[in-house]
């Protein structure tokens, strides 16, 4: 298959890997000239994922046109703030083509989960999402990794699994495409909250019960959403979960971490600057969504004012315990 992949951080190149270890041809979409000319001399990026090479067979392109013309199927693997934007590039290209998102997150200002943002710019319904817990550093180990795929197409069903499963890969299907997203956001808020937990010095038995907790507001949001309940149980649900609470590779529990240690705004001001933190802004989108749908959700309005309005975090261990 030809295959367009649309990001070059560090999960674009964990997807390259896959996809090149299952023969497929692979062009890879920077919209920077510089990066471009340093994947193309170095074939990695070691800021990304140290020590890894992308396969000689991989060409790198700045141009949107080139990624998406002749390709099987194009996948999008860019910070969810930069979808919008992509997609307007894409538009003139696309009629009908096979696309699987692999970006986590919310539309900031709209509130629109990816598939939608999408739908809305592109000529085409054969969309896919993908979400579960994987970091990009452990997929270029090829140790077993589980993935939700979530579509309503069968034929996109059918070529990303030809694109991605392997004997290390495992996807599981699903149609429920808004759950599968809303578990793949939602994970990277509660990460922030369990971050805080270690920032304060709490035990495991207290970052379980927050895990355990976390799990039955997260069959709330789907529920609100009209979305399969048990998606929870799922790789996007608490399989991910699980890996962006309990990791300090995730960026979400660090940046949580930091907010438990009670830093001045300032210190975080500069963190978020500096670094790109999916679940704060996840949080600020699902916060709104859910006071537009009258729904109450008590740990997203107190992760939200604690890590947006700057309330103590040690408001979280009270809260575990007066939950109603």
């Amino acid at each position: 298959m030809k295959i367009g992949l649309f990001g070059t951080g560090a999960y674009g190149l964990a997807i390259s890997s896959i996809l090149t270890n299952n023969n497929h041809e692979v062009t890879m979409w920077t919209k920077f000239e510089e990066e471009k000319n340093e994947l193309e001399k170095n074939r990695g990026n070691d800021n990304y994922i140290p020590n890894y090479k992308i396969a000689d067979t991989v060409k790198v392109t700045t141009s949107v046109e080139e990624c998406i013309k002749d390709k099987d199927l194009l996948i999008i693997a860019i910070p969810a703030a930069f979808v919008d934007g992509l997609c307007k590039e894409m538009a003139p290209f696309i009629d009908g083509n096979h696309i699987l998102i692999a970006t986590k997150g919310i539309e900031q200002g709209t509130g629109l989960f990816m598939n939608q943002v999408v739908e809305k710019h592109l000529s085409t319904t054969n969309i896919a999402v993908m979400s579960g817990p994987t970091f990009a550093v452990d997929l270029v180990s090829k140790m077993p990794a589980g993935l939700s795929l979530a579509s309503k197409s069968p034929e996109t069903l059918l070529l990303v699994r030809k694109a991605l499963q392997n004997d290390y890969v495992k996807l599981r299907e699903t149609d429920d495409i808004i759950g599968v997203e809303i578990c793949g956001s939602i994970k990277n808020v509660i990460a922030l909250s369990a971050g805080m937990l270690e920032g304060l010095k709490a035990n495991e038995t207290t970052k379980a019960m927050l895990i355990a907790e976390a799990m039955h507001d997260m069959e709330a949001i789907l529920d609100a959403f009209n979305c399969n309940k048990r998606t929870v149980l799922s790789y996007a649900g608490v399989g991910d979960l699980l890996l962006t609470c309990t990791s300090t590779k995730s960026r979400n529990f660090s940046f949580g971490k930091l907010v438990g240690e009670k830093p001045n705004r300032e210190e975080i001001d500069e963190y978020l600057k500096n670094k790109t933190v999916e679940g704060y802004y996840t949080l600020e989108s699902i916060y709104q969504l859910l006071k537009d749908k009258e729904v109450t959700i008590p740990i997203i309005d107190l992760i939200y004012e604690i890590a947006v309005c700057g309330k103590d975090p040690e408001l979280l261990l009270t809260f575990l315990v007066v939950k109603a």
